[in-house]
């Protein structure tokens, strides 16, 4: 609270510290999605300070899902900022708004991209250094116990209803996994998934299934991805890997999500140098995990876990902004 007193004080005296000529001119009020899923909230309450304290903006956060907030942002030309929207689930419309000069796709937020794939503990890669990839884990079913028949491994799938749930499942018949000794596992519930790593863990086993990054999991558990033997086949995936009881799925690698910062067209004309920092703006997958295990650990809101990461990462936000915007933005938090 007293952050917040300290961030709303500076921004009513008109630029008392405004040494860049943004911030003198000010940039206006800014609409951002405060997307409903942690890396996404916690990016928007990062670009609010940012904005706020480095540019002289006024920003007012907007709550935001990626259907919502995309159609939104193309047909009304609000809000302004998708700090971190999944441009696969849009690609299309997406791709027809950037060519017609609706939006504009700024920074790849998250480096790498949003992964997908099927994990093991590092203390299981490292004490079997054997297993390089999916299929070599699948040779090893006594290295994985399933819950009800530890005779037998576990592949753990999704929660009915999730689409990896449904990906899981195809490569499991794909694998041939069922014939290799394994069983596929249905977690149940996010609870339950995230539930069976952290047993795992608590017990020294082995644990093999599916999850994603970024997640305050990975960050909290120390986890390997194995690569798939098979590259990624983009038609395979698309026409059965993703089809609920794919009559003859085949195995493939899982795509790697594009994952962009997007604005309106509008903003991006008007804050040219806030769009500068919006075009730098991009973190490495292993430090949004790190932040969201802090966050969940301390159950700590977007906005902690934004100052969390400003307070303790100065290394990383001050490489995408100049050095008296930067400045401005340090003696504000």
């Amino acid at each position: 609270m007293t952050k917040l007193i300290a961030m709303s004080f500076l921004a009513a005296c008109g630029g008392l510290m405004a040494t860049s000529a943004l911030a003198q001119d000010g940039c206006g009020r800014v609409t951002i999605a405060e997307m409903n899923w942690a890396s996404a909230g916690v990016a928007a309450w990062v670009d609010k300070v940012i904005l706020e304290e480095g540019y002289g903006c006024t920003v007012d956060l907007v709550s935001g899902d990626t259907m919502p907030t995309f159609t939104s942002m193309n047909e009304k030309g609000e809000p302004d900022v998708a700090p971190e929207l999944w441009v696969n689930s849009v690609k299309d419309p997406l791709a027809n708004a950037v060519s017609e000069g609706r939006l504009i796709e700024a920074a790849r937020i998250l480096e790498e991209g949003g992964v997908e794939g099927w994990w093991i503990p590092a203390y299981v890669a490292e004490a079997h250094p054997e297993i390089t990839s999916v299929e070599k884990a699948l040779e090893h079913p006594e290295l994985f116990p399933a819950p009800e028949r530890p005779e037998r491994g576990a592949v753990m799938n999704c929660p009915a209803g999730w689409s990896c749930q449904i990906t899981t499942a195809n490569l499991y018949r794909a694998l041939k996994a069922g014939e290799k000794g394994f069983d596929l596992v249905d977690s149940g519930s996010s609870a339950g998934l995230d539930g069976s790593i952290a047993n795992a863990y608590e017990r020294k086993q082995g644990w093999l299934g599916y999850y994603w990054s970024p997640t305050a999991i990975l960050g909290k558990y120390d986890m390997v991805k194995l690569p798939f033997e098979k590259p990624l086949d983009r038609k395979e995936f698309d026409e059965c890997t993703v089809v609920a009881d794919c009559a003859d799925p085949q195995v493939t690698s899982y795509p790697t999500a594009d994952v962009f910062t997007v604005v309106t067209k509008s903003f991006a004309e008007k804050n040219a140098i806030a769009m500068d920092y919006l075009g730098k703006r991009s973190w490495k997958n292993d430090v949004v995990n790190e932040i969201l295990a802090w966050q969940d650990e301390n159950q700590a809101t977007n906005e902690d876990a934004a100052f969390h990461f400003l307070e303790t990462k100065p290394e990383i936000w001050k490489a995408w902004l100049a050095p008296d915007v930067a400045q401005q933005v340090e003696d504000a938090i």
